[in-house]
Protein backbone atom coordinates (compact mmCIF):
# COMPACT_ATOMS: atom_id res chain seq x y z
CA UNK A 1 0.00 0.00 0.00
CA UNK A 2 2.81 2.40 0.90
CA UNK A 3 4.52 1.67 -2.40
CA UNK A 4 1.31 2.44 -4.31
CA UNK A 5 0.81 5.74 -2.48
CA UNK A 6 4.41 6.79 -3.17
CA UNK A 7 4.13 5.69 -6.81
CA UNK A 8 0.99 7.75 -7.40
CA UNK A 9 2.55 10.72 -5.60
CA UNK A 10 5.73 10.92 -7.65
CA UNK A 11 3.89 10.37 -10.96
CA UNK A 12 1.47 13.16 -10.08
CA UNK A 13 4.43 15.37 -9.11
CA UNK A 14 6.00 14.81 -12.54
CA UNK A 15 2.65 15.42 -14.20
CA UNK A 16 2.23 18.64 -12.21
CA UNK A 17 5.57 19.89 -13.52
CA UNK A 18 4.66 19.06 -17.12
CA UNK A 19 1.18 20.57 -16.81
CA UNK A 20 2.84 23.83 -15.81
CA UNK A 21 4.91 23.80 -18.99
CA UNK A 22 1.74 24.47 -21.03
CA UNK A 23 -0.99 25.59 -18.62
CA UNK A 24 -0.21 29.31 -19.00
CA UNK A 25 -0.43 29.30 -22.81
CA UNK A 26 -4.13 30.16 -22.90
CA UNK A 27 -3.93 32.72 -20.07
CA UNK A 28 -1.36 35.11 -21.55
CA UNK A 29 -3.88 37.71 -22.69
CA UNK A 30 -5.53 37.72 -19.24
CA UNK A 31 -2.14 38.12 -17.56
CA UNK A 32 -1.08 40.96 -19.86
CA UNK A 33 -4.32 42.85 -19.25
CA UNK A 34 -4.20 42.35 -15.50
CA UNK A 35 -0.51 43.23 -15.11
CA UNK A 36 -0.46 46.07 -17.66
CA UNK A 37 2.08 44.34 -19.93
CA UNK A 38 2.20 43.56 -23.62
CA UNK A 39 1.47 40.01 -24.78
CA UNK A 40 5.07 39.87 -26.08
CA UNK A 41 6.46 40.66 -22.62
CA UNK A 42 4.02 38.23 -21.01
CA UNK A 43 5.24 35.42 -23.25
CA UNK A 44 8.46 35.50 -21.18
CA UNK A 45 6.38 33.70 -18.54
CA UNK A 46 6.58 30.65 -20.82
CA UNK A 47 10.17 31.26 -21.90
CA UNK A 48 11.61 31.64 -18.39
CA UNK A 49 10.06 28.37 -17.20
CA UNK A 50 11.32 26.48 -20.24
CA UNK A 51 14.86 27.89 -19.80
CA UNK A 52 14.95 26.84 -16.13
CA UNK A 53 13.70 23.34 -16.96
CA UNK A 54 16.21 22.68 -19.71
CA UNK A 55 19.09 23.95 -17.55
CA UNK A 56 18.25 21.91 -14.47
CA UNK A 57 17.17 18.58 -16.02
CA UNK A 58 20.62 17.42 -17.25
CA UNK A 59 22.29 18.20 -13.90
CA UNK A 60 19.68 16.54 -11.66
CA UNK A 61 21.80 13.39 -11.52
CA UNK A 62 24.72 15.40 -10.11
CA UNK A 63 22.53 17.35 -7.67
CA UNK A 64 20.95 14.13 -6.44
CA UNK A 65 24.36 12.74 -5.57
CA UNK A 66 25.55 15.99 -4.00
CA UNK A 67 22.50 16.76 -1.86
CA UNK A 68 20.97 13.33 -1.41
CA UNK A 69 18.02 12.21 -3.48
CA UNK A 70 15.46 12.51 -0.68
CA UNK A 71 16.58 16.00 0.37
CA UNK A 72 16.85 17.27 -3.19
CA UNK A 73 13.49 15.87 -4.28
CA UNK A 74 11.48 17.08 -1.29
CA UNK A 75 13.26 20.44 -1.39
CA UNK A 76 12.40 20.78 -5.08
CA UNK A 77 8.71 20.04 -4.43
CA UNK A 78 8.65 22.66 -1.67
CA UNK A 79 10.44 25.22 -3.88
CA UNK A 80 8.05 24.50 -6.75
CA UNK A 81 5.06 25.02 -4.46
CA UNK A 82 6.39 28.22 -2.87
CA UNK A 83 7.24 29.85 -6.18
CA UNK A 84 3.91 28.72 -7.64
CA UNK A 85 2.20 30.69 -4.87
CA UNK A 86 4.47 33.69 -5.46
CA UNK A 87 3.68 33.57 -9.20
CA UNK A 88 0.01 34.02 -8.35
CA UNK A 89 0.89 36.88 -5.99
CA UNK A 90 3.05 38.77 -8.54
CA UNK A 91 1.82 42.32 -9.15
CA UNK A 92 3.99 43.11 -12.17
CA UNK A 93 5.15 41.13 -15.17
CA UNK A 94 8.87 41.03 -14.36
CA UNK A 95 8.25 39.76 -10.83
CA UNK A 96 6.09 37.02 -12.36
CA UNK A 97 8.84 36.11 -14.83
CA UNK A 98 11.45 35.81 -12.05
CA UNK A 99 9.19 33.65 -9.88
CA UNK A 100 8.28 31.57 -12.91
CA UNK A 101 11.99 30.91 -13.60
CA UNK A 102 12.55 29.84 -9.99
CA UNK A 103 9.44 27.65 -10.19
CA UNK A 104 11.02 25.94 -13.21
CA UNK A 105 14.27 25.36 -11.29
CA UNK A 106 12.28 23.58 -8.58
CA UNK A 107 10.22 21.72 -11.15
CA UNK A 108 13.20 20.22 -12.99
CA UNK A 109 13.72 17.53 -10.35
CA UNK A 110 10.06 16.55 -10.47
CA UNK A 111 10.69 15.02 -13.89
CA UNK A 112 14.03 13.21 -13.81
CA UNK A 113 14.10 12.24 -10.13
CA UNK A 114 10.47 11.12 -10.25
CA UNK A 115 11.41 8.77 -13.07
CA UNK A 116 14.26 7.31 -11.02
CA UNK A 117 11.98 6.76 -8.01
CA UNK A 118 9.32 5.06 -10.15
CA UNK A 119 11.93 2.65 -11.52
CA UNK A 120 13.17 1.88 -8.00
CA UNK A 121 9.68 0.88 -6.88
CA UNK A 122 9.55 -1.99 -9.38
CA UNK A 123 11.65 -5.17 -9.58
CA UNK A 124 14.18 -5.44 -12.35
CA UNK A 125 11.96 -7.57 -14.56
CA UNK A 126 9.13 -5.02 -14.41
CA UNK A 127 11.07 -1.96 -15.55
CA UNK A 128 8.94 -1.59 -18.69
CA UNK A 129 5.83 -1.34 -16.52
CA UNK A 130 7.55 1.39 -14.52
CA UNK A 131 8.41 3.21 -17.72
CA UNK A 132 4.79 2.96 -18.89
CA UNK A 133 3.43 4.35 -15.63
CA UNK A 134 5.86 7.24 -15.72
CA UNK A 135 4.97 7.77 -19.37
CA UNK A 136 1.38 8.51 -18.31
CA UNK A 137 2.59 11.67 -16.61
CA UNK A 138 4.91 12.59 -19.48
CA UNK A 139 2.13 12.27 -22.03
CA UNK A 140 -0.94 13.45 -20.16
CA UNK A 141 0.69 16.47 -18.48
CA UNK A 142 1.35 18.65 -21.55
CA UNK A 143 -1.89 17.41 -23.16
CA UNK A 144 -4.25 18.58 -20.44
CA UNK A 145 -2.27 21.73 -19.58
CA UNK A 146 -3.88 24.15 -22.07
CA UNK A 147 -7.38 22.78 -21.43
CA UNK A 148 -6.99 22.99 -17.66
CA UNK A 149 -5.54 26.48 -17.96
CA UNK A 150 -8.41 27.57 -20.19
CA UNK A 151 -11.03 26.19 -17.80
CA UNK A 152 -9.47 27.82 -14.72
CA UNK A 153 -9.02 31.16 -16.50
CA UNK A 154 -12.55 31.03 -17.89
CA UNK A 155 -14.26 30.22 -14.58
CA UNK A 156 -11.91 31.74 -11.98
CA UNK A 157 -8.81 33.94 -12.56
CA UNK A 158 -5.31 33.37 -13.92
CA UNK A 159 -3.49 33.26 -10.51
CA UNK A 160 -5.37 30.03 -9.78
CA UNK A 161 -3.40 28.20 -12.47
CA UNK A 162 -0.48 28.62 -10.04
CA UNK A 163 -2.33 28.35 -6.72
CA UNK A 164 -3.62 24.89 -7.70
CA UNK A 165 -0.04 23.59 -7.31
CA UNK A 166 0.22 24.60 -3.65
CA UNK A 167 -2.05 22.00 -1.96
CA UNK A 168 -0.82 19.32 -4.38
CA UNK A 169 2.80 20.21 -3.65
CA UNK A 170 2.31 20.28 0.13
CA UNK A 171 0.61 16.88 0.00
CA UNK A 172 3.35 15.40 -2.20
CA UNK A 173 6.13 16.77 0.03
CA UNK A 174 4.45 15.38 3.17
CA UNK A 175 3.98 11.91 1.65
CA UNK A 176 7.59 11.83 0.41
CA UNK A 177 8.81 12.97 3.83
CA UNK A 178 7.09 9.92 5.34
CA UNK A 179 7.69 7.28 2.67
CA UNK A 180 10.64 8.21 0.44
CA UNK A 181 14.00 6.67 1.30
CA UNK A 182 17.49 7.16 -0.01
CA UNK A 183 18.52 4.52 -2.58
CA UNK A 184 20.27 1.48 -1.16
CA UNK A 185 23.49 2.23 -3.03
CA UNK A 186 24.50 5.87 -3.29
CA UNK A 187 27.57 6.82 -5.29
CA UNK A 188 29.86 9.55 -4.01
CA UNK A 189 29.50 12.95 -5.64
CA UNK A 190 32.61 14.55 -7.07
CA UNK A 191 33.63 18.19 -6.93
CA UNK A 192 31.26 20.79 -8.31
CA UNK A 193 31.88 21.51 -11.99
CA UNK A 194 31.20 25.25 -11.84
CA UNK A 195 32.46 25.92 -15.38
CA UNK A 196 30.22 23.20 -16.77
CA UNK A 197 27.17 24.55 -14.94
CA UNK A 198 27.93 28.13 -16.09
CA UNK A 199 28.44 27.18 -19.75
CA UNK A 200 25.32 25.01 -19.73
CA UNK A 201 23.22 27.77 -18.16
CA UNK A 202 24.45 30.43 -20.60
CA UNK A 203 24.18 28.23 -23.69
CA UNK A 204 20.78 26.75 -22.96
CA UNK A 205 19.35 30.09 -21.78
CA UNK A 206 20.47 31.79 -25.00
CA UNK A 207 19.23 28.93 -27.20
CA UNK A 208 15.88 28.71 -25.45
CA UNK A 209 15.39 32.47 -25.69
CA UNK A 210 16.12 32.39 -29.43
CA UNK A 211 13.63 29.54 -29.94
CA UNK A 212 10.89 31.12 -27.85
CA UNK A 213 11.31 34.74 -28.95
CA UNK A 214 12.61 34.42 -32.51
CA UNK A 215 9.23 34.30 -34.26
CA UNK A 216 7.86 37.22 -32.19
CA UNK A 217 10.76 39.51 -33.12
CA UNK A 218 11.29 38.39 -36.76
CA UNK A 219 14.26 36.17 -35.99
CA UNK A 220 17.55 37.54 -37.26
CA UNK A 221 16.09 40.94 -38.02
CA UNK A 222 16.44 41.54 -34.27
CA UNK A 223 20.01 42.25 -33.12
CA UNK A 224 19.58 40.56 -29.77
CA UNK A 225 18.46 37.33 -31.51
CA UNK A 226 21.66 37.40 -33.61
CA UNK A 227 23.75 38.08 -30.50
CA UNK A 228 22.10 35.31 -28.47
CA UNK A 229 22.44 32.86 -31.37
CA UNK A 230 26.20 33.45 -31.41
CA UNK A 231 26.35 33.16 -27.62
CA UNK A 232 24.35 29.91 -27.72
CA UNK A 233 26.63 28.30 -30.31
CA UNK A 234 29.86 29.34 -28.56
CA UNK A 235 28.67 28.39 -25.07
CA UNK A 236 27.29 25.00 -26.13
CA UNK A 237 30.43 24.13 -28.12
CA UNK A 238 32.61 25.11 -25.15
CA UNK A 239 30.33 23.17 -22.82
CA UNK A 240 30.65 20.01 -24.93
CA UNK A 241 34.45 20.40 -25.12
CA UNK A 242 34.73 20.98 -21.38
CA UNK A 243 32.50 18.03 -20.45
CA UNK A 244 34.56 15.71 -22.65
CA UNK A 245 37.92 16.88 -21.23
CA UNK A 246 37.29 17.48 -17.53
CA UNK A 247 37.64 14.55 -15.14
CA UNK A 248 34.42 15.18 -13.21
CA UNK A 249 31.83 16.66 -15.60
CA UNK A 250 28.46 17.86 -14.34
CA UNK A 251 26.89 16.15 -17.38
CA UNK A 252 28.65 13.00 -18.53
CA UNK A 253 28.37 13.34 -22.31
CA UNK A 254 30.53 10.27 -22.77
CA UNK A 255 27.40 8.16 -22.39
CA UNK A 256 26.44 9.36 -25.89
CA UNK A 257 29.06 6.96 -27.22
CA UNK A 258 26.21 4.48 -27.04
CA UNK A 259 24.74 4.50 -30.54
CA UNK A 260 21.34 3.51 -29.24
CA UNK A 261 21.26 6.36 -26.71
CA UNK A 262 22.32 8.89 -29.35
CA UNK A 263 19.61 7.73 -31.77
CA UNK A 264 17.03 7.48 -28.98
CA UNK A 265 17.87 11.06 -27.96
CA UNK A 266 17.16 12.29 -31.51
CA UNK A 267 13.95 10.25 -31.64
CA UNK A 268 12.92 11.66 -28.25
CA UNK A 269 13.62 15.14 -29.61
CA UNK A 270 11.29 14.39 -32.53
CA UNK A 271 8.62 12.95 -30.22
CA UNK A 272 8.88 16.16 -28.18
CA UNK A 273 8.22 18.13 -31.37
CA UNK A 274 5.11 16.04 -32.01
CA UNK A 275 3.85 16.10 -28.43
CA UNK A 276 4.17 19.83 -27.76
CA UNK A 277 3.42 21.16 -31.25
CA UNK A 278 0.24 19.09 -31.58
CA UNK A 279 -0.85 20.24 -28.12
CA UNK A 280 -0.37 23.81 -29.33
CA UNK A 281 -1.87 23.49 -32.82
CA UNK A 282 -4.99 21.47 -32.03
CA UNK A 283 -6.59 23.66 -29.32
CA UNK A 284 -5.84 26.82 -31.32
CA UNK A 285 -7.33 25.30 -34.48
CA UNK A 286 -10.41 24.04 -32.62
CA UNK A 287 -11.07 27.27 -30.71
CA UNK A 288 -10.08 30.00 -33.17
CA UNK A 289 -11.27 28.46 -36.44
CA UNK A 290 -13.99 26.00 -35.44
CA UNK A 291 -15.35 28.04 -32.54
CA UNK A 292 -15.00 25.42 -29.80
CA UNK A 293 -14.90 26.48 -26.15
CA UNK A 294 -12.00 25.42 -23.86
CA UNK A 295 -14.31 22.85 -22.27
CA UNK A 296 -15.29 21.41 -25.66
CA UNK A 297 -11.63 21.31 -26.64
CA UNK A 298 -10.84 19.41 -23.47
CA UNK A 299 -13.49 16.84 -24.34
CA UNK A 300 -11.86 16.45 -27.76
CA UNK A 301 -8.54 15.59 -26.12
CA UNK A 302 -10.02 13.25 -23.50
CA UNK A 303 -10.57 10.08 -25.63
CA UNK A 304 -7.04 10.27 -27.02
CA UNK A 305 -5.59 10.69 -23.52
CA UNK A 306 -7.54 7.65 -22.26
CA UNK A 307 -6.43 5.54 -25.22
CA UNK A 308 -2.85 6.71 -24.59
CA UNK A 309 -2.91 5.41 -21.02
CA UNK A 310 -4.07 2.01 -22.28
CA UNK A 311 -1.44 2.13 -25.03
CA UNK A 312 1.34 2.76 -22.52
CA UNK A 313 0.42 -0.32 -20.52
CA UNK A 314 0.01 -2.48 -23.64
CA UNK A 315 3.40 -1.39 -24.96
CA UNK A 316 5.03 -2.28 -21.63
CA UNK A 317 3.41 -5.73 -21.75
CA UNK A 318 4.60 -6.31 -25.32
CA UNK A 319 8.15 -5.36 -24.36
CA UNK A 320 8.00 -7.80 -21.45
CA UNK A 321 7.06 -10.51 -23.95
CA UNK A 322 10.12 -9.82 -26.06
CA UNK A 323 8.71 -7.63 -28.85
CA UNK A 324 11.50 -5.46 -30.23
CA UNK A 325 11.20 -1.78 -29.21
CA UNK A 326 12.14 -0.86 -32.79
CA UNK A 327 8.96 -2.42 -34.18
CA UNK A 328 6.87 -0.63 -31.60
CA UNK A 329 8.53 2.73 -32.21
CA UNK A 330 7.96 2.31 -35.95
CA UNK A 331 4.27 1.50 -35.33
CA UNK A 332 3.85 4.57 -33.12
CA UNK A 333 5.59 6.80 -35.65
CA UNK A 334 3.30 5.55 -38.44
CA UNK A 335 0.23 6.25 -36.31
CA UNK A 336 1.41 9.81 -35.64
CA UNK A 337 2.13 10.33 -39.35
CA UNK A 338 -1.45 9.19 -40.07
CA UNK A 339 -2.71 11.68 -37.45
CA UNK A 340 -0.73 14.49 -39.10
CA UNK A 341 -2.14 13.61 -42.51
CA UNK A 342 -5.73 13.46 -41.21
CA UNK A 343 -5.33 16.83 -39.45
CA UNK A 344 -3.95 18.35 -42.65
CA UNK A 345 -7.23 17.34 -44.36
CA UNK A 346 -9.42 19.14 -41.83
CA UNK A 347 -11.58 21.99 -43.10
CA UNK A 348 -13.62 24.76 -41.52
CA UNK A 349 -16.59 22.37 -41.67
CA UNK A 350 -14.87 19.54 -39.78
CA UNK A 351 -16.80 18.11 -36.85
CA UNK A 352 -15.70 17.33 -33.32
CA UNK A 353 -15.77 13.60 -34.14
CA UNK A 354 -13.35 14.19 -37.05
CA UNK A 355 -10.86 15.80 -34.70
CA UNK A 356 -11.45 13.33 -31.88
CA UNK A 357 -10.81 10.30 -34.14
CA UNK A 358 -7.54 11.82 -35.38
CA UNK A 359 -6.48 12.69 -31.82
CA UNK A 360 -7.01 9.07 -30.78
CA UNK A 361 -4.37 8.05 -33.33
CA UNK A 362 -2.08 10.78 -31.98
CA UNK A 363 -2.51 9.57 -28.42
CA UNK A 364 -1.98 5.93 -29.30
CA UNK A 365 1.03 6.70 -31.50
CA UNK A 366 2.89 8.80 -28.93
CA UNK A 367 2.02 6.33 -26.17
CA UNK A 368 3.43 3.39 -28.12
CA UNK A 369 6.63 5.37 -28.72
CA UNK A 370 7.24 6.46 -25.10
CA UNK A 371 8.15 3.20 -23.32
CA UNK A 372 10.24 1.62 -26.12
CA UNK A 373 12.22 4.87 -26.47
CA UNK A 374 13.20 4.69 -22.82
CA UNK A 375 14.19 1.05 -23.26
CA UNK A 376 16.16 1.83 -26.41
CA UNK A 377 17.94 4.77 -24.75
CA UNK A 378 19.36 2.75 -21.85
CA UNK A 379 19.75 -0.59 -23.65
CA UNK A 380 23.41 0.01 -24.47
CA UNK A 381 24.49 1.69 -21.21
CA UNK A 382 26.37 0.39 -18.21
CA UNK A 383 24.33 0.45 -14.99
CA UNK A 384 26.25 3.43 -13.58
CA UNK A 385 25.47 5.49 -16.70
CA UNK A 386 21.71 4.86 -16.83
CA UNK A 387 20.65 7.86 -14.68
CA UNK A 388 22.71 10.26 -16.79
CA UNK A 389 21.37 8.74 -20.00
CA UNK A 390 17.79 9.07 -18.77
CA UNK A 391 18.36 12.71 -17.79
CA UNK A 392 19.79 13.55 -21.20
CA UNK A 393 16.84 11.83 -22.84
CA UNK A 394 14.39 13.91 -20.78
CA UNK A 395 16.25 17.08 -21.71
CA UNK A 396 15.94 16.22 -25.40
CA UNK A 397 12.16 15.89 -25.04
CA UNK A 398 11.95 19.38 -23.54
CA UNK A 399 14.25 20.84 -26.19
CA UNK A 400 12.21 19.13 -28.90
CA UNK A 401 9.09 20.71 -27.46
CA UNK A 402 10.67 24.17 -27.49
CA UNK A 403 11.92 23.71 -31.04
CA UNK A 404 8.54 22.37 -32.15
CA UNK A 405 6.65 25.34 -30.72
CA UNK A 406 9.10 27.82 -32.25
CA UNK A 407 8.96 26.02 -35.58
CA UNK A 408 5.17 25.79 -35.89
CA UNK A 409 4.74 29.40 -34.76
CA UNK A 410 7.11 30.60 -37.46
CA UNK A 411 5.82 28.22 -40.11
CA UNK A 412 2.20 29.17 -39.41
CA UNK A 413 3.10 32.85 -39.83
CA UNK A 414 4.98 32.27 -43.09
CA UNK A 415 2.39 29.97 -44.67
CA UNK A 416 -0.51 32.17 -43.54
CA UNK A 417 1.03 35.17 -45.30
CA UNK A 418 1.66 33.12 -48.44
CA UNK A 419 -1.86 31.66 -48.56
CA UNK A 420 -3.41 35.05 -47.91
CA UNK A 421 -1.43 36.55 -50.79
CA UNK A 422 -2.46 33.70 -53.10
CA UNK A 423 -6.15 33.95 -52.18
CA UNK A 424 -6.29 37.75 -52.46
CA UNK A 425 -4.72 37.58 -55.92
CA UNK A 426 -7.85 35.69 -57.05
CA UNK A 427 -10.17 38.49 -55.97
CA UNK A 428 -10.22 40.60 -59.12
CA UNK A 429 -12.71 41.62 -61.83
CA UNK A 430 -11.59 38.70 -64.02
CA UNK A 431 -12.72 36.11 -61.48
CA UNK A 432 -16.49 35.56 -61.95
CA UNK A 433 -16.84 33.55 -58.71
CA UNK A 434 -15.29 36.35 -56.63
CA UNK A 435 -17.39 39.00 -58.36
CA UNK A 436 -20.55 36.95 -57.85
CA UNK A 437 -19.79 36.62 -54.12
CA UNK A 438 -19.06 40.37 -53.83
CA UNK A 439 -22.31 41.17 -55.65
CA UNK A 440 -24.24 38.91 -53.27
CA UNK A 441 -22.82 40.59 -50.15
CA UNK A 442 -23.29 44.07 -51.64
CA UNK A 443 -26.98 43.38 -52.36
CA UNK A 444 -27.37 41.97 -48.86
CA UNK A 445 -26.12 45.17 -47.22
CA UNK A 446 -28.09 47.37 -49.61
CA UNK A 447 -31.15 45.43 -48.49
CA UNK A 448 -30.27 46.42 -44.93
CA UNK A 449 -30.54 50.11 -45.93
CA UNK A 450 -26.87 50.96 -46.57
CA UNK A 451 -25.65 53.07 -49.51
CA UNK A 452 -24.23 51.12 -52.48
CA UNK A 453 -20.66 52.37 -51.80
CA UNK A 454 -20.77 51.42 -48.11
CA UNK A 455 -22.49 48.14 -48.93
CA UNK A 456 -19.69 47.25 -51.34
CA UNK A 457 -17.01 48.09 -48.74
CA UNK A 458 -18.77 45.86 -46.23
CA UNK A 459 -18.98 43.13 -48.86
CA UNK A 460 -15.20 43.37 -49.35
CA UNK A 461 -14.73 43.07 -45.58
CA UNK A 462 -16.86 39.92 -45.58
CA UNK A 463 -14.71 38.44 -48.33
CA UNK A 464 -11.56 39.46 -46.44
CA UNK A 465 -12.83 37.64 -43.34
CA UNK A 466 -13.34 34.53 -45.45
CA UNK A 467 -9.80 34.89 -46.82
CA UNK A 468 -8.40 35.23 -43.28
CA UNK A 469 -10.14 32.06 -42.14
CA UNK A 470 -9.25 30.04 -45.21
CA UNK A 471 -5.60 31.14 -45.18
CA UNK A 472 -5.41 30.25 -41.48
CA UNK A 473 -6.95 26.85 -42.12
CA UNK A 474 -4.52 26.14 -44.96
CA UNK A 475 -1.54 27.22 -42.85
CA UNK A 476 -2.62 24.83 -40.08
CA UNK A 477 -2.86 22.04 -42.66
CA UNK A 478 0.68 22.80 -43.84
CA UNK A 479 1.98 22.83 -40.26
CA UNK A 480 0.51 19.42 -39.45
CA UNK A 481 2.11 18.03 -42.60
CA UNK A 482 5.52 19.45 -41.66
CA UNK A 483 5.34 17.92 -38.18
CA UNK A 484 4.49 14.64 -39.89
CA UNK A 485 7.61 14.98 -42.05
CA UNK A 486 9.76 15.10 -38.90
CA UNK A 487 8.28 11.74 -37.95
CA UNK A 488 9.03 10.34 -41.40
CA UNK A 489 12.70 11.14 -40.70
CA UNK A 490 12.37 9.18 -37.44
CA UNK A 491 11.58 6.04 -39.44
CA UNK A 492 14.86 6.43 -41.30
CA UNK A 493 16.83 6.73 -38.04
CA UNK A 494 15.52 3.39 -36.80
CA UNK A 495 17.62 1.61 -39.43
CA UNK A 496 20.79 2.88 -37.73
CA UNK A 497 20.12 1.42 -34.28
CA UNK A 498 22.21 -1.45 -33.02
CA UNK A 499 21.15 -4.71 -34.62
CA UNK A 500 22.08 -6.80 -31.62
CA UNK A 501 19.34 -7.94 -29.31
CA UNK A 502 18.38 -5.20 -26.89
CA UNK A 503 19.58 -5.77 -23.38
CA UNK A 504 17.10 -5.51 -20.59
CA UNK A 505 17.75 -2.84 -18.04
CA UNK A 506 19.92 -4.60 -15.51
CA UNK A 507 19.68 -2.27 -12.58
CA UNK A 508 17.31 0.16 -11.02
CA UNK A 509 17.81 3.73 -12.14
CA UNK A 510 17.85 5.30 -8.75
CA UNK A 511 20.53 2.98 -7.37
CA UNK A 512 23.02 5.39 -8.87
Amino acid sequence: MKRTILLVTVILAAMMELVDSSIVNVALSHMSGNLGATVEDTSWVITSYAIANVIIIPITSFLTLKLGRRNYYIGSIIAFSIFSYLCGQADNIWMLIVFRFLQGIGGGALLSVSQAIVFELFPKDKQNVASALFGIGVFVGPTIGPTLGGYITEHYNWPWIFYINVPLGITAAFICLLLLQEPAHRAKAGRIDWWGILLLAVGISALQTVLERGEIDDWFDARYIVFLSVVAVLAIVLFIWWQLTTSQPVVNLRVLKSKNLSIAAVLTFISGIGLFSSVFLTPVFAQQLLGFTPTQTGLLLLPGACIAIAGLMVSATLLQRGISPLYMIATGVLLFITFSWLMSRMTLDSSSSDLSNALILRGLGLAIITVPLTTLAVSGLEPKDIPQGAALNNMMRQLGGSFGLAFVNTYLHIRNAQHRSDLISNINPNNPIAMERLSYYTKYFIGKGYTPAYAQSQGLKMIDNIVIKQSSQLSFSDSYLMVGIFFVSALVLLFFTSKRKDRKIKVILSDH
